[in-house]
């Protein structure tokens, strides 16, 4: 195949690339089926994206399909893949992925015996709190406990005013003045129910011989009682001996205590009589708040973070070349990031390629010397290292340009068939030694699902001496993934 069919293949193939992207840019896809159209009213949809899934039972069913603003509301429209037999009744609401996943749309199915919802309806929408708001409440915890404790420090430790303990003091010797009072007041009551007791002793002392009897017939009773179980009643005086000492010991304890406690010694004596000790305790409760803000602003970061991570390799026909084996990974900083980063490292077919230069003396018996200065190229088998900056479209068009397999180079990669199926396209080593133009690459990934991929394409096109059809596949772990593998790992490790 001459040079210049390759290059007329390479151009036909680039002219269409161009356009399956302006397509694509345009939004034009004429293979895409028709799906069922919904919307849905949400007060807030912050952190909600273009393009989010959407889900039934946790289960992938469509995708956001434009988010607006109607009045004071959001109106975000929902592309659903297959008719669901949605009912009257049904609503849908902002869920999270876990505590740190992206956030996604929830269907709830109404009723089965409601009458179905037509396509293009509109169904309401429920926003789930944030984690902000649950900020928020713990904020308003942590002054309620603040303002509690100012008031119960100020009524303990009041020198030389007022405080409340001081007015309790009070109140207590007015009670008791005014019931002193009372009784004066009322002395010939309480004389009337002297009498009363004096009445009540005359019939107890006709009723005590009556009374006197029976109480020894009952002690004659208790005495056989106490005599049938005489060791039983021992031990329990004992055991009751040794509760009355061990309480003694306890009522001693609590003496010390309180004590330590008036004279302000100790933790607790200090936070009762201590405005220091106070001011410590209002300033930790401040040093926690301003803990709980750190945390959640580093999980608010951590939360939009990213990543992905990939794992491939792929055979090329040519027998006598090796095989491509690599491992990559792609950061996005957050959802409405345009920027993203990706590092590789990777084993490839050419290796690594490196310009060795011997220099050799030759001394003549004359004494004169002649040098030879000779220059090999040689691809030695070494991994080799990508890291490229890229920029995202939300057609799904990503562009990306630093160093691919350690030369200067850019890729390109476009999505088609609603993501299942990518093109990529690789251009670098724009000054190979040996004349060789630079160095290009084709695949095609077919995502079989959302974590496996088999591959194609052709590399080195413009190169006879390297180029190659390949076939092979990988293993994507998504950001969801990698948070479920997280997540899954026991508190105390493996």
């Amino acid at each position: 195949m001459s040079q210049v069919v390759k290059v007329g293949i390479f151009a036909l193939i680039a002219l269409g690339l161009a356009g399956y992207f302006v397509l694509r840019i345009e939004d034009f896809n004429p293979f895409a089926e028709d799906g069922t159209n919904i919307d849905a009213l949400f007060d807030s949809v912050a952190g909600l994206d273009d393009k989010s899934t959407i889900r039934v039972a946790g289960v992938r069913v469509g995708r956001v399909d434009g988010v607006s603003l109607d009045g004071r509301q959001a109106r975000v429209h929902l592309l659903l893949e297959e008719d669901l037999g949605l009912t009257e009744g049904s609503f849908a609401r902002i869920s999270n992925m876990g505590l740190l996943g992206d956030k996604y749309i929830e269907l709830v199915p109404g009723p089965q015996e409601a009458p179905p919802l037509p396509d293009g309806a509109t169904i309401p929408g429920v926003t789930s709190p944030s984690f902000d708001d649950a900020m928020a409440k713990l904020n308003d915890v942590a002054d309620s406990i603040q303002g509690l404790a100012n008031p119960l420090a100020d009524s303990i430790t009041g020198e030389g005013q007022e405080t409340s303990l001081s007015r309790l003091i009070d109140n207590l010797e007015a009670t008791t003045e005014q019931i002193r009072l009372l009784v004066e007041t009322n002395r010939e009551q309480v004389g009337r129910t002297i009498g009363n007791f004096e009445v009540a002793s005359a019939a107890l002392a006709r009723e005590l011989p009556r009374l006197s009897s029976q109480m020894e017939a009952v002690l004659a009773e208790i005495h056989g009682v106490v005599s049938e179980n005489r060791d039983e009643v021992g031990t329990s005086a004992e055991n009751l001996a040794e509760l009355t000492e061990a309480l003694k010991t306890s009522v001693d304890d609590l003496n010390q205590i309180s004590g330590k406690m008036a004279r302000g010694e100790g933790t607790i004596g200090k936070l009762l009589n201590s405005e220091e000790a106070h001011d410590e305790l209002v300033g930790t409760l401040d040093s926690i708040q301003g803990g709980v803000d750190q945390l959640s602003d580093t999980l608010g970061r951590v939360g939009k973070l990213r990543m992905d991570v990939d794992l491939e390799g792929w055979v090329p026909a040519a027998s006598e070349q090796d095989s491509y084996g690599g491992v990559g990974l792609t950061l996005i900083p957050n959802e409405d990031s345009r920027r993203m980063y990706r590092v590789g490292l990777a084993s490839t077919p050419q290796g690594d390629e490196r310009m060795k230069t011997q220099v050799i003396t030759e001394t003549f018996p004359d004494g004169t010397t002649e040098t030879t200065r000779i220059e090999t190229l040689t691809r030695e088998d070494e991994p080799v290292i990508s890291a490229l900056v890229g920029y995202r479209w939300d057609s799904g068009l990503r562009l990306w340009t630093g160093l691919v397999e350690e030369d200067f180079g850019v890729q390109a990669e476009y999505p088609l068939f609603d993501r299942r199926f990518w093109l990529d396209f690789k251009a670098f080593s724009f000054d190979r030694d040996d004349d060789l133009d630079p160095h290009l690459r084709l695949t095609g990934k077919w995502y079989v699902n959302d974590n496996v991929y088999i591959q194609g394409g052709y590399d080195d096109p413009l190169a006879d001496e390297f180029d190659s059809l390949f076939v092979g596949g990988g293993v994507r772990w998504t950001d969801d993934d990698l948070k479920y593998l997280l997540g899954s790992v026991p508190a105390g490790g493996f």
